[in-house]
């Protein structure tokens, strides 16, 4: 791994478990959550509407991917950059009153409680920064709160993109004629596919990433 400071990705990854495993999994319970209060109850009655990561780890997309992703993108541009994903909470739309609409709703929930934990950790920066006076251990809870920040903002953001299945997707086809969401419908076996090629052709970063240096910088502006 030359040119790559190991031992700082390690530093990383050990500062990122907590965020990156509490980001991909409150986002998983605020679907079930919301999709509960609608009407739906199929998320609590299989447990998932808790917050213990094990209920929630996906092995490819929780673990592989951000780490990989992590590595990757140190080794090539030596900014650590990484996202991810659980495994999905199901939702019975036959129980929800408008089902369109209330998956919509229950869509948004999922970015919406990333965009939460992101104030929670830009918040925590100064206060790991007051009570913690060992300046060592300090500068690693901190860095563990950049990692918060920063990885529920691109979870956020990233989501939002109206690709089906993501989130942005799912609220597009609640918000469109049913035309419309029937041809979304259609693309969602695609989605996945489409999002790595516009990563690999770096399409990607060029969409996200002003939306995600604009929020970094709003935010942390406030500390």
């Amino acid at each position: 791994m030359e040119g790559m400071d190991l031992g700082y990705v390690i530093r990383l990854i050990v500062a990122g478990v907590i965020p990156v495993l509490f980001a991909i999994t409150l986002h998983e319970v605020a679907h079930g959550w919301v999709a509960n209060k609608l009407g739906d109850s199929t998320a609590k009655m299989l447990g998932r509407l808790t917050i213990n990561p094990l209920k929630h780890i996906d092995p490819i997309g929780t673990v592989a991917l951000p780490l990989g992703m992590l590595l990757m993108s140190m080794l090539t541009t030596g900014q650590p950059f990484a996202f991810g994903w659980a495994k999905p909470i199901p939702v019975n739309t036959r129980n929800l009153k408008q089902p369109r609409r209330d998956m919509a709703i229950v869509a948004m929930a999922g970015p919406a409680s990333n965009f939460l934990m992101a104030v929670f950790w830009v918040i925590m920066i100064p206060v790991f920064v007051a009570l913690i006076p060992d300046a060592n251990i300090a500068d690693g809870f901190v860095t563990m709160a950049q990692i918060g920040l920063v990885f529920n903002l691109v979870l956020g953001v990233l989501n939002l993109l109206p690709i089906p299945p993501l989130d942005g997707g799912r609220v597009l086809a609640g918000l469109v004629p049913r035309n419309m969401a029937d041809l979304l419908d259609k693309v969602e076996p695609y989605g996945f596919p489409i999002l790595i090629v516009l990563l690999l052709l770096g399409v990607l970063d060029k969409i996200i990433g002003p939306i995600i240096g604009t929020l970094y910088q709003l935010l942390t502006s406030i500390i």
